[in-house]
Formats: structure tokens, C-alpha cells, sequence
């Protein structure tokens, strides 16, 4: 589980997140939704350690990790999948695979199957250089490579970002049954709101750094006035 308590980030004279509070668990996906600028990377970039915050608590279960280097919050088991993918691109399939393995204990023969089974398509292209991975592939290696590891955490930023509606579908249900699988706790940062309230249990509606409203996503979706003022959805 991750908990975080009346979080309170600055960039500068920049007030990205103001006293947000936010709670995901196991076997469930945690959508945190809002427009550009909202703070939706800022909170997951805050989790896993990249940024330091100005004041709020973050928990890993009853452990607080705050003041705990981003190393060591990989290696409790926080998984973090950034926007953009970062795969790198002069390395095949397999060897970014290895990359993903290189700090944890899990056996990398074991762990390249597993994800391999996950991921057929990167089985069938393992020897392949990630240059001539589709972008839907390309999410898919990030998605595993930070799966490898076997993390109780998952925080995956934008993963429909540039894909075609029917790859986003079917990356969308791969992300629940992930979670469903392996009592993953999954924070999903979306611009895509449709598509990530479908398969969320639970959401966040960021706005301008502050909390707007949370709850389970199937109310959420269901709220005229969120899906019209801070989601973009027709009505």
C-alpha cells in the first residue's frame, strides 16, 4: 500500500501539489487524473523519490520513505515507469530487460520468461533493437522491465501517451489483469480519463496541485460536474 499524507511540493515560487493526500491498495488500480499542469507527475515522481518535497508524509505500508534515496524505494519494491517510456533505444529488447533486473535478487533467467509469458511480442522480439519497437511495444518493454523486479508498486505516468485508441484498449486491460494477477498496487497517472476510469477501482482528480475529489473511479466517472469542469469528458 502507499499512503501519502498532505503533500506539499514546490518548484521554486511554484506551488505544484498543496496538502494532497492520496491512498492506494493492493490488487487495485489508482487512477490520479487531471489536465496538464495539474501535478499528476509531480505526486509519482514524489513517491518513488526523485523529488523532495517541501512538507506531507509518504508511506510504503506503515514505513515512511520520505527521506528514503530512490534506490532503495526500487529495491522495497516501488516500480516507477515514467512519461516517455525511457526505454534505450541502442539496446535490444533483452538487454533492457537485464537492465530492469541488474538491482533486485530475482533470478534474470526466470524473470526474462515471466515477462516473456506477460509479453509475447517482446519474446518474439528479444534480439531486436528497441529503435524498431512500435510505440505500443515500447510501453509494453517499459512496463515490464519495471515488472521484472517483481514490485508490490507499479506507477506507471501517462502509458497511453502517442498510442492508437485500440493499442491504449488493450494496454488498459493488461494493466488489470497485472494487477488482478499479482495483488499489484497500481498508481495510473492518465490524461486519457475515459480510458483509465474503465479499468480503475479508485481515482484522484488533481487540480492546479490540489485534490478536487477522490473515490471509487465508477462515481468519479459518473459525476457531471468533474467530468465536464477537470476530465474533459462529454457530458
Amino acid at each position: 500500500m502507499i499512503r501519502v499524507e498532505n503533500l506539499t511540493v514546490n518548484y521554486g515560487a511554484i506551488r505544484a501539489l498543496d496538502d494532497v493526500s492520496v491512498q492506494a491498495n493492493p490488487g487495485r488500480v489508482t487512477a490520479i487524473l487531471g489536465a496538464n499542469g495539474a501535478g499528476k507527475s509531480t505526486l509519482l515522481r514524489t513517491i518513488s523519490g526523485l523529488v523532495a518535497p517541501k512538507s506531507g508524509r509518504v508511506f510504503f505500508g506503515d514505513r515512511s520513505i520520505l527521506s528514503t534515496s530512490t534506490e532503495n524505494i526500487a529495491r522495497l519494491g516501488v516500480a516507477h515507469v515514467p512519461e516517455g517510456r525511457g526505454v534505450i533505444y541502442e539496446l535490444t529488447v533483452e538487454e533492457n530487460l537485464r537492465l530492469g533486473a541488474f538491482a533486485s535478487k530475482v533470478d534474470i533467467r526466470e524473470g526474462l520468461e515471466k515477462q516473456y509469458t506477460q509479453f509475447p511480442v517482446l519474446g518474439e522480439r528479444r534480439k531486436k533493437y528497441c529503435a524498431t519497437l512500435s510505440g505500443g511495444e515500447r510501453q509494453m518493454l517499459a512496463m515490464a522491465r519495471a515488472l521484472i523486479s517483481n514490485p508490490r508498486v507499479l506507477l506507471l505516468d501517462e502509458p497511453s501517451l502517442g498510442l492508437a485508441p485500440l493499442v491504449t484498449s488493450e494496454l488498459m486491460n493488461l494493466i488489470l489483469e497485472l494487477c488482478h494477477a499479482s495483488d499489484l498496487t497500481v498508481l495510473l497517472v492518465e490524461q486519457n480519463a475515459k480510458s483509465a476510469l474503465r479499468i480503475a477501482h479508485d481515482a484522484v482528480v488533481l487540480h492546479l496541485g490540489t485534490v478536487v475529489a477522490s473515490g471509487e473511479a465508477d462515481v468519479i466517472a459518473n459525476d457531471k460536474n468533474l467530468r465536464h469542469y477537470y476530465l474533459g469528458l462529454v457530458q
